[in-house]
């Protein structure tokens, strides 16, 4: 049964990365970008990792991608569908195989541990997360403010500039 969920999780995972790369539109991009995610977060249930899960949820399912696709829509840049392929995906497809071959090597010639999954320590999860790691929690939350706030800006300085020269060509 957890091979099964495994494989699906992985299905799920890796088509949503795959669908990530190969899609031309950005807003598409982030939706399977989440899709990945949310596997990701499968595989921790999996793990018995409940706490990561969630927070996979929360934070990256959530929040980033929230960030990611309101950047996009609000710059509305006329850039993206000028996009073409990438004349170095040859280099980055030779790189995805070989990072394949050495994960999958290390994976098949590991040795089985034989352990059992055993559930977290959370009152020395909960200390750590609100002493060691409080302060780059608030400064990822200070950087994602500070791309919202960039891309409203852009926005409206896009907004300006076309109101700009439509009234322009009104008037001449």
């Amino acid at each position: 049964m957890q091979l099964a969920l495994f494989v699906i999780v992985a299905i799920l995972t890796l088509g949503g990365a795959l669908g990530v790369v190969a899609t031309r539109n950005v807003v598409h991009a982030a939706l399977f970008l989440l899709l990945s995610l949310l596997g990701a977060a499968g595989v921790y249930l999996l793990l018995f990792a409940e706490f990561l899960a969630l927070v996979q949820v929360l934070i990256y399912g959530g929040a980033v991608i929230i960030v990611v696709l309101f950047a996009v829509m609000l710059t509305r840049s006329s850039e993206y569908p000028s996009i073409t392929d990438n004349r170095q995906w040859p280099l980055g497809l030779v790189t995805a195989a070989v990072l394949s071959c050495v994960l999958g090597a290390a994976f098949w010639l590991a040795p089985d541990l034989g352990t059992e999954p055993q559930a977290p320590a959370f009152t020395g999860l909960a200390a750590s997360l609100f002493t060691k790691w409080a302060l780059p929690f608030e400064i990822a939350s200070l950087v994602l403010l500070v791309a919202l706030i960039g891309a409203i800006i852009i926005a409206r300085a896009q907004d300006s500039t076309t109101r700009d020269n439509y009234s322009g060509e009104r008037e001449g």
